[in-house]
């Protein structure tokens, strides 16, 4: 009797877990099925760590480590270590996919930043009297980029400037510290712009335009010493209180900085008037990331997330404009006054890049 009875309590125990278990199911926290490893610009590191978006993949199904290059420089990469490259733009990604081995691959473009030149408050007014730049407030404005190129045709120095002797601190040629172009998105991007103006507001497509823009690409590279291989590093010393008075950076850096409310200091933030966009493109290497483009692009979560870290979703400018309101001060969400052009080809731009180095 005593045996009957155990069997019966274990039987009912059993139902009882396995009714929970049924009742329940769907609030227990999803497991990641797959985990995948990918390549990534630094700009995206603080989004894939973050720990909102570990448990958004995880609920998807995924697991994502990352490592860390500049984009022009992840087709060099052993890419079948990897399952997936995430550039910050759309054009090195032709060449990784060729690298990789999957050239055709369906790649995504789930967000996307423009470049913005942030700049020391001082560094802002004395551009302004000079009339290579325009603000809108205390801290915005535009770059006016032909007036720029061509201070920095003549090696304008800053004491050159009216109203700059006031500043201690600008001194020596007027320059932006921009990245490395030859392996950094942002870098090259800067020279796919400044070629665009330089070349009477054409794209660069031929070894003509090349020979005319080269020798004032040479001057915006040269001037700057040593060049960074990405932007995280030019823009942390900006934050902290170092580094140059002019650097670029990506529209999504500053976004991030003001949303996680974290003290902006002496910044004004400069939209370029000509600028290209850079629609950070996912490209799938193996067969487990292959739908995690997608759901970068579509995921409503994923999504926030990303305007929470500074991004501008594809068609999503409803939502940056909507979660970035609060610091209108500092943005551009219509990018408004902002002439948009195609970059050169890869070929071309790689071109200008090895000429404005050498």
């Amino acid at each position: 009797m005593r045996r009957i009875l155990g069997i019966a309590l274990a039987v009912l125990l059993l139902g009882g877990v396995t009714a929970v278990a049924l009742a329940g199911g769907e609030d227990r926290p999803a497991t990641a099925t797959k985990t995948v490893k990918g390549v990534i610009g630094s700009e995206k590191s603080e989004y894939f760590r973050d720990p909102d978006v570990v448990k958004a993949l995880a609920d998807k199904g995924y697991t994502v480590k990352t490592e860390t290059s500049g984009s022009w420089a992840m087709d060099q990469l052993a890419l079948k270590e990897f399952d997936f490259a995430f550039p910050s733009s759309s054009e090195p990604a032709p060449e990784i996919e060729a690298a990789a081995g999957v050239k055709g691959a369906q790649t995504t473009k789930p967000f996307f930043s423009p470049l913005v030149v942030i700049a020391r408050s001082n560094a802002a007014k004395v551009l302004v009297d000079n009339g290579l730049a325009t603000t809108n407030g205390k801290n915005s404005g535009t770059l006016l980029m032909g007036p720029y190129l061509k201070a920095a045709a003549e090696d304008r120095k800053w004491q050159q400037l009216s109203g700059s002797a006031a500043f201690a601190e600008l001194t020596g040629t007027v320059f932006i510290k921009t990245t490395d172009p030859t392996t950094s998105n942002s870098g090259a991007l800067f020279l796919a712009a400044t070629s665009n103006v330089a070349n009477d507001k054409t794209v660069v497509s031929d070894d003509a335009g090349i020979d005319r823009t080269a020798p004032l690409m040479q001057k915006l590279i040269r001037v700057q010493g040593a060049l960074e291989p990405s932007t995280d590093d030019p823009f942390r010393a900006f934050i902290s209180g170092s580094g140059e008075p002019l650097i670029l950076a990506y529209e999504s850096q500053v976004a991030s900085l003001l949303q996680q409310k974290q003290a902006p200091g002496d910044m004004v933030v400069l939209y370029p008037d000509t600028t290209v966009n850079s629609p950070h493109t996912f490209v799938p290497i193996s067969e487990n990331a292959k739908e995690l483009g997608s759901l970068l692009a579509n995921d409503p979560k994923l999504r926030e997330l990303a305007v929470r870290h500074g991004f501008r979703p594809q068609n999503g400018v409803p939502e940056f404009t909507a979660a970035t309101a609060s610091h209108a001060a500092y943005l551009n969400p219509e990018l408004t006054g902002i002439r948009q052009v195609s970059a050169p080809t890869v070929k071309i731009l790689m071109a200008l890049a090895a000429r404005a180095k050498s």
